[in-house]
């Protein structure tokens, strides 16, 4: 039994590490999910929303922090205790996605793993069975080291955990597990393949009053797509630095575009307003946010090669 018990707690620890880690290297991934959540449509928790950004940090830390503390026995009864908390939430949230079919995807492995609903909801009863166990046998949870020590690689991992959210939302996630990270080729991720499946980018497009320009803009050499995605949330100190960018990109040949899903008269606007060298298309916000996790943020394709992404805080950065 006591095997059964420390396999348990190997099993829980990591993957509760693993999953808090590849939603750590992408914090605002979370907080989209979790505003789905809170949509009318869902929870019809919408007064949370605007919290859903550090809800979702706290809760991904307390996943790191919570199975590392698990595998180094650190205050066995209190972690175990968090974990049931958690587990219970995901259970709750898991159960609700697949029963009602309301959330298709609850981003609990982030972009890395995705799962259909009910596997997820299986994957969350299997770890809330395990963690129940282990609770029943917490007397057999014993620190791996001393006191000190197991109090010291806890906080290392909350320090570290902490400055892992703060780099990915200052310039953009330390590794993407979307189908648009740099080195994708967004045509072949269009493609569909004998396997029936819906191909990983299937909502692209890049419109002007009237046509979707995407298809011939995908063939271009020299392609920088200024990405701002909503510019009503849209930081507007980046502006004048997005301009003296695309002034100097357009003299080297490059063709800018401005891609938003705001309305046409806060488009007009906001080129007027900073002088904009570039025409601004429109293309789904959701769609946008995968693209990149800035609001604004520029993305350099060539041929559909996705060779750069950048924050707007890193503009200067980059290199034409």
């Amino acid at each position: 039994m006591k095997i059964l018990i420390h396999i348990a707690r190997i099993i829980v620890g990591a993957l509760f590490i693993f999953s808090g880690f590849v939603k750590l290297v992408d914090p605002i991934g979370s907080q989209y999910k979790f505003e789905e959540y809170f949509s009318e449509g869902v929870l019809n928790l919408e007064f949370l929303i605007p919290y859903a950004l550090p809800f979702a940090i706290f809760l991904i830390v307390a996943e790191i922090v919570l199975g590392v503390a698990l595998l180094v026995g650190w205050k066995a009864k209190f972690t175990v205790n968090s974990l049931k908390i958690i587990i219970l939430l995901f259970l709750f949230l898991t159960w609700y996605s697949a029963y009602y079919n309301k959330v298709t995807d609850c981003g609990c492995f982030g972009d890395a793993i995705k799962l259909k609903p009910w596997e997820t909801f299986y994957k969350d009863v299997l770890l809330t069975v395990l963690i129940f166990l282990i609770g029943a046998k917490i007397k057999w949870i014993k620190p791996i080291f001393s006191k000190n020590n197991n109090g010291i690689i806890v906080l290392l991992s909350l320090v570290i955990s902490c400055g892992i959210t703060y780099y990915s939302l200052a310039h953009l996630p330390i590794i993407d597990f979307r189908a648009y990270a740099i080195g994708k080729n967004i045509p072949e991720g269009m493609e569909y393949k004998d396997d029936g499946e819906i191909p990983p980018i299937h909502d692209f497009f890049l419109e002007d009053a009237q046509n979707d320009l995407a298809p011939q803009i995908l063939k271009m050499d020299k392609v920088i797509l200024v990405i701002m995605s909503s510019l009503e949330k849209s930081e507007y100190a980046a502006f004048p630095e997005i301009k003296k960018m695309a002034d100097n990109a357009i003299a080297k040949g490059y063709k800018v575009y401005g891609v938003s899903a705001s309305f046409t008269d806060i488009i007009q606007l906001t080129k007027k307003k900073f002088k904009l060298p570039f025409e601004i298309l429109f293309c789904d916000e959701t769609t946008l946010k995968t693209m990149i996790r800035a609001n604004p943020g520029v993305m350099i394709l060539k041929k559909g090669t996705i060779v750069e992404k950048k924050n707007w805080t890193d503009i200067d950065d980059i290199e034409l």
